[in-house]
């Protein structure tokens, strides 16, 4: 399938992937395709639009320009017209075009690290409904840095019964799936290995008895420095910005004796990293532990989980500080998933421009500014 080498960013074809999708509205009265109002809408949020109505107000001002594009002769829609086709658009359908974009854009490649986690839109709650807020599932591929997919987390569920729907979407024979604790379950180890990838699955005191056995595994071990262990180690140190980072793994491939070994399918390592951080003379030290499939490199497996934070850092954190997501009121019907996966396809494209060395919050402003540049992200 695809992870991750990007080939092009190139939107010329956007249409055409979501050319699936069902408009409930009548043929009678319709102003506007369905695929302008979507075209428009992703213009806006590149352009720094956060709500329906920023999104109608930039179709207002770049109106001649949208015009030479698209099909505007009864003019731009209003924000009426957006949120009510936006939110109207069944989110399912509507994310399986987002993996059919990213599918049409990147070509594969083995090895890839792929990071699952979940982020919830805080102010997506409606307390008149009520209903909760939006909970979203999210595969990240770390070397790409592209998001390749997202599943809801339904109401009264957790992320559990989310991760092996958002692995049923994606091609990840040949891949690392990287999850924190809440996805380390024995049937997602099974769906990853049978979907021909590997894991790395991290633990913790809620996994009961597999995490006190590593964990007390690695404290025998250090107590004769791993002198009768088959264990592996690697080590790293980072300085800058005013801190020193200090990173250590060890990992070992004695798995026989863990008491539930024969129930995690694939498994063949244990892993203790360690992270020592000395900031303002302050020192702290935090340790984790995972099960994986991947034979006991520590080098390879230290990489690994680093680059898993980075779901954390460049996509969760991204979309709260430079797309203001989790200030975002938009909950009705299917609008705020909606919102959510046009704001993951414009983050893949700022993120893939190459031509302009600026922060994404500048490139979203260059974008509003310069009709060149956005003209660019998107292919017109």
């Amino acid at each position: 399938m695809f992870y991750l080498q990007v080939i092009t960013n190139s939107m010329n074809c956007f249409a055409e992937h979501f050319d699936h999708l069902d408009d409930v509205r009548r043929d009678q009265g319709k102003l506007h395709q369905l695929a302008d109002i979507l075209t428009i809408t992703l213009c806006a949020v590149l352009a720094g639009a956060e709500g329906w109505d920023d999104i109608a107000t930039f179709a207002q001002v770049k109106a001649d320009w949208l015009r030479a594009r698209l099909d505007l002769k009864h003019g731009p829609p209003s924000s009426d017209t957006i949120r009510r086709v936006v939110a109207t658009i069944k989110a399912e359908a509507f994310a399986k075009g987002f993996v059919r974009w990213v599918e049409s854009v990147a070509r594969k490649v083995d090895g890839e690290v792929i990071a699952i986690d979940g982020k919830t839109l805080r102010r997506s709650y409606d307390k008149d409904d009520p209903k909760a807020a939006l909970h979203i599932v999210s595969a990240w591929a770390c070397q790409q840095h592209l998001i390749l997919a997202q599943e809801k987390v339904k109401t009264k569920s957790n992320e559990i019964t989310a991760i092996p729907a958002l692995l049923e979407v994606l091609d990840v024979a040949g891949c690392i799936i990287t999850i924190d604790a809440m996805g380390t379950q024995v049937e997602i180890a099974g769906q990853i290995i049978d979907q021909e990838a590997d894991y790395v699955l991290a633990l913790k005191a809620n996994q009961g008895n597999l995490h006190a056995q590593v964990k007390e595994y690695f404290v025998d071990g250090a107590k004769e420095a791993y002198r009768k262990m088959p264990v592996s180690y690697a080590e790293t140190t980072d300085i800058g910005h005013g801190r020193k980072e200090i990173r250590r793994a060890w990992v070992s491939s004695d798995v026989e004796w863990l008491a539930a070994s024969s129930r995690w399918s694939g498994l063949k390592s244990i892993v203790l990293i360690e992270h020592e951080r000395y900031t303002n003379e302050k020192v702290s030290v935090e340790q984790r532990y995972y099960i994986s499939s991947l034979d006991a490199q520590a080098d390879k497996l230290l990489r690994i989980v680093r680059s898993h934070w980075g779901i954390e850092n460049k996509v969760h954190w991204v979309l709260d500080v430079v797309f203001q997501e989790d200030q975002s009121r938009i909950r009705r019907e299917d609008g705020g998933q909606n919102m959510a996966v046009l704001r993951h396809l414009a983050l893949n494209l700022l993120r893939q421009d190459q031509t302009k060395r600026l922060s994404l919050r500048m490139k979203r402003k260059r974008a509003g500014w310069d009709e060149g540049f956005l003209a660019q992200l998107i292919g017109f």
